[in-house]
């Protein structure tokens, strides 16, 4: 039986990732913006400590001569989470989190994604295990995007992942949570914290995800994508702060019939 179901309310426990606690539980990314001033404005409004980078596709400092994305997104300020973005190889993949390492000074902590294919970047999940344990082995720590398969989640856990990030729709699609039941079960048999990654399309999908229990949301295109990207920050904030409370305060049982809102018992006519 879920915590939902259950007298007993789930605890209201921080954030925390590889030994550090982080007071917001939205992430979020830097790609698709207009440009370098629009991401910064969003990143703020949308008040994030983690934000995450392709080191594959933003300058971090390897082009001098180009603009550095640090100059917005300052790492003394936020969390920078290097990914491996548009890595379709475990080899890739760790070659890109070695790349990032010596770019920010031996930061150890990294968002691993492997894919499988251009049309649906589902995460390929055998080229994903052994770029794990390959990173785990070399001493990073890994938040590890992934299928909503729970047998491998889990799997994900034992070899050492801080992190699962399963998705709740294929990246960039914006079609919401599809696979709720599956990041249910996720979440009740994880250890390390949970995190949906892609799917996300408005401020409702980004409070289901929370309502289902999840530990936080890693999201780019819902913001950047946006008519008006910080806005949309802001709700989002605003969105997984009340799916957040609502987790916690654990909802109503729902019910085939109706039951009045107000008892009759009692009543004098």
């Amino acid at each position: 039986m879920s915590e939902s179901q259950s007298n007993t309310l789930p605890e209201d426990n921080p954030l925390r990732i590889a030994g550090q606690t982080f007071a917001s539980r939205l992430l979020v990314g830097t790609g698709k913006y207009r440009d370098l001033t629009e991401t910064g404005q969003a990143i703020e409004a949308s008040g994030a400590d983690i934000v995450t980078v392709a080191v594959r596709r933003a300058n971090l400092g390897q082009n001098p001569d180009e603009p550095n994305l640090l100059d917005v997104i300052s790492p003394a300020r936020y969390t920078i989470l290097p990914n491996t973005a548009g890595c379709y190889t475990a080899k890739d993949a760790v070659r890109t989190c070695k790349l990032a390492r010596e770019l920010l000074d031996g930061h150890d902590l990294v968002k691993l994604e492997v894919l499988g294919e251009e049309k649906t970047l589902y995460p390929d999940m055998t080229e994903t295990l052994l770029a794990a344990e390959a990173l785990v082995n070399d001493g990073f720590k890994v938040m590890v995007y992934c299928s909503d398969d729970p047998l491998l989640a889990k799997r994900l856990e034992e070899m050492g992942c801080v992190a699962i990030m399963p998705l709740g729709a294929p990246i960039g699609s914006g079609l919401g949570i599809q696979n709720r039941y599956n990041i249910r079960l996720i979440v009740e048999n994880a250890r390390v914290p949970v995190l949906v990654d892609a799917g996300v399309g408005t401020a409702s999908d980004a409070t289901i995800a929370m309502e289902l229990g999840c530990d936080g949301v890693l999201m780019n295109t819902a913001i950047a994508q946006a008519k008006d990207p910080v806005r949309m920050a802001r709700a989002m904030r605003y969105a997984i702060d009340a799916g957040r409370e609502a987790y916690l305060a654990g909802r109503m049982p729902k019910k085939l019939y109706a039951s009045a809102s107000s008892p009759i018992d009692g009543t004098f006519f």
